[in-house]
């Protein structure tokens, strides 16, 4: 009796180790980011949308997601940015920024303190960039 206590044993100690993990819960910060100026991107325009947690002054800020996005000539620009609700400390201030490059110079960016998630902000904005000269 006991070999076979000891086979059932062993064969559960192995299904356990081929169990595959409890998928991590994510969440969303959604939105847009749109432009004022009447005007076409050119086909290599690439959009950058982070999510950051800016908590502290004099220090950089702490990349949670990002997303690019290329080859749309013309505003809205959605994202969805996913993170992980583990890594969110309810203390923290959160927020998301955009760019927008053509040839790898800025042309638009967000000028404005977008916050996210944490003391009632919103997890869905949409963002307004700016012209750069």
């Amino acid at each position: 009796m006991k070999p076979v206590l000891t086979l059932v044993a062993l064969a559960a100690l192995i299904l356990a180790g081929c169990a595959s993990p409890a998928p991590r819960e994510t969440a969303e910060v959604t939105g847009q980011v749109i432009y004022r100026e009447r005007m076409l991107l050119p086909p290599n325009a690439r959009v950058t949308v982070v999510l950051a947690d800016t908590s502290l002054m004099d220090a950089p800020a702490r990349t949670l997601a990002s997303q690019v996005i290329e080859g749309q000539t013309a505003p809205p620009f959605k994202f969805a940015l996913a993170y992980d609700p583990a890594a969110i400390d309810p203390r923290n201030v959160y927020s998301v920024s955009a760019r927008i490059e053509v040839d790898g110079k800025l042309r638009f960016i967000t000028d404005t303190h977008t916050p996210v998630i944490t003391h009632g902000a919103p997890t869905r904005v949409e963002m307004i960039a700016v012209g750069v000269p």
